[in-house]
């Protein structure tokens, strides 16, 4: 039987659930005599793996050859792919590249108990892992979270530990959203009032609606350069890519503050303290333009990522109308309208980023206008930005409000806090497919992936960020890792040992049954909507994406 804690089954563990497995006899035991055999190529995973094992057990897990840990690299496999064997006498991680092998080290600490994900050593367990083989592999190559830490700061120390737990779940690409109006959270060095104005708001509003409170505390925090070379490290030994995000031409009150001749009026004003869509954006100036593709250079020179993302939604088009300079401006550039300018500014951040070998990466109103060559489009109203993207040979990521969003309250129950939109379940979360049905395979093929987004206007810590993403990520992780088709009930059973883990990590999840005292906010008011309102609200905000005329609903 084994000790308390230890699965019976390989597959009775593993989240996200496994292409196959094949169940053996015995068990593989760490021991004092266990060590970690694997290539120069591969040092750096070893090293994790040791890491990973030494606290809980108190072992040494020495590293040599003949170790009986082995770690090796086939080609044959895909590249994300692994095969985990596990024999009394051995345990073998296979992996087509070295990320291969990190997820086949992830799915061996799935197949220990949970207390392995303790820091400090735990007594009265044999630490012992079922026999059998496991081939896994994931569906899409993109497999991410939006963390938005402009809204509600997250110390470096926080983001360590949702990288961590993004590895967990094999998830790979961490979109950052480091700017907006309440908020710029990176250091620019070339313009140093972004962070030394900008970083910081004197109040926050508290709850949702035009009558929420603020709560006359100051709020803010940014990253300096140094800050984000070691995140960017840091998510790279764990085969996390960082994609950043910098708001524009909407979103911007943090940069209007701080350079007020950036905005349409120049006024002064100061970062936002409130949610909401905010009508002040930026000029169309030459100068302007400038200054964002200074900031841009400064941002690649942090991120390798392949893609920068430069925002590019919910840009109100009010002060454009009304400014005479803008509607000169749009005369001299030989545009027809606001969403034509708006279009204008996107491809000119576009053409600066492909000049550099980068992609730019925004959301699906960058489709408004007439779009930017080669873009990649973050589809989150509904399905129309990635069915109109992946018809028109964009790539896309799929994010739909009512499949991804992680703020989105989760039940009907008055107990949650500060309850938005449409309620969206566990199960919901679970069943979430990136690939809109209207596609054709060939379209299909644009669709890189997905990710789950956690905005965190109502999210004013970090265990309130726990809240909201656990479990619902654990699902997504699936979704996006798993074959299509996966049961809920299976899920469920694997999960209820999953939770374990995430106790043993300190991760403060959603209970089924509701959330603790201590995870409500009793009489702060929310924005709580019905699916009907929220597909109209939906339809309505695609309304200028050019969608093919056989496509008529945004859900």
């Amino acid at each position: 039987m084994g000790a308390p804690g230890i699965p019976r089954s390989l597959v009775a563990s593993l989240i996200p659930r496994p292409v196959s497995v094949t169940q053996g006899d015995g068990v593989f035991v760490l021991d004092a005599a266990t060590a970690v055999d694997a290539p120069a190529a591969l040092r750096g995973v070893a090293a994790w793996l040791q890491g990973a094992l030494r606290p809980a057990t108190g072992l040494q897990i020495a590293a040599g050859v003949g170790g009986n840990v082995v770690l090796l690299t086939e080609p044959g496999l895909a590249a994300e792919g692994f095969e985990l064997t596990v024999t009394p006498a051995e345990v073998r991680i296979a992996g087509g590249s070295a990320a291969g092998v990190f997820y086949g080290c992830q799915a061996l600490l799935g197949l220990l108990p949970p207390a392995i994900h303790r820091r400090a050593p735990v007594a009265g367990i044999r630490w012992q892992i079922p026999t059998g083989t496991v081939h896994d592999a994931p569906r899409f190559g993109w497999r991410g979270v939006m963390l938005d830490v402009a809204r509600h700061f997250l110390p470096k120390r926080e983001v360590f530990r949702f990288l961590d737990l993004m590895a967990m779940h094999r998830l790979n690409m961490l979109h950052l959203h480091l700017t907006d109006d309440q908020g710029w959270r990176l250091e620019i060095r070339r313009y140093p009032r972004l962070t030394e104005i900008g970083a910081w708001r004197r109040e926050t509003q508290v709850g949702a609606g035009p009558d929420a409170p603020g709560n006359g505390r100051p709020h803010g925090g940014f990253y300096s350069q140094d800050d984000i070379r070691e995140i960017v490290a840091y998510a790279a030994e764990r085969f996390i890519t960082v994609v950043p995000e910098i708001e524009s031409p909407g979103h911007v009150q943090a940069a209007l503050a701080a350079y007020p001749q950036l905005g349409v009026s120049g006024g002064n004003l100061e970062v936002f303290t409130r949610w909401g869509i905010n009508y002040n954006v930026l000029n169309m100036a030459e100068t302007t333009v400038r200054f964002f593709t200074d900031v841009l250079n400064e941002v690649m020179d942090l991120f390798p990522s392949p893609y920068i993302g430069v925002g590019g939604d919910e840009c109100p088009k009010d002060q454009w109308i009304l400014d005479p300079r803008t509607q000169q401006r749009i005369a001299e550039l030989g545009l027809a309208d606001e969403e034509e300018l708006q279009s204008w500014f996107i491809r000119r951040l576009n053409d600066h980023l492909r000049s550099a070998g980068r992609s730019l990466f925004g959301w699906d109103e960058i489709l408004e206008g007439g779009g930017a060559p080669g873009a990649t489009v973050a589809s989150w109203r509904g399905t129309a930005g990635a069915v109109a993207a992946a018809r028109s040979g964009c790539d896309v990521v799929s994010c739909p409000d009512d499949q991804a969003y992680l703020d989105y309250r989760q039940s009907d129950s008055p107990r949650e806090p500060i309850p938005v939109s449409v309620v969206l379940t566990l199960r919901d979360v679970y069943h979430f497919d990136p690939v809109p049905a209207q596609l054709t395979a060939a379209e299909a093929e644009h669709v890189l992936g997905g990710q789950g987004n956690i905005w965190t206007e109502h999210m004013d810590s970090p265990r309130t960020v726990d809240y909201f993403a656990f479990p619902r990520l654990c699902a997504l992780a699936e979704a996006l890792w798993s074959a299509k088709g996966g049961d809920f009930e299976d899920f469920d059973r694997r999960l209820q040992l999953h939770l374990a883990r995430l106790d043993a990590l300190g991760v403060e999840y959603r209970r089924a049954a509701g959330p603790l005292p201590w995870q409500q906010r009793p009489g702060v008011p929310g924005r709580p909507e019905t699916q009907d309102q929220r597909a109209a609200h939906i339809a309505a905000l695609v309304a200028n994406i050019a969608l093919p005329a056989d496509f008529a609903s945004g859900s």
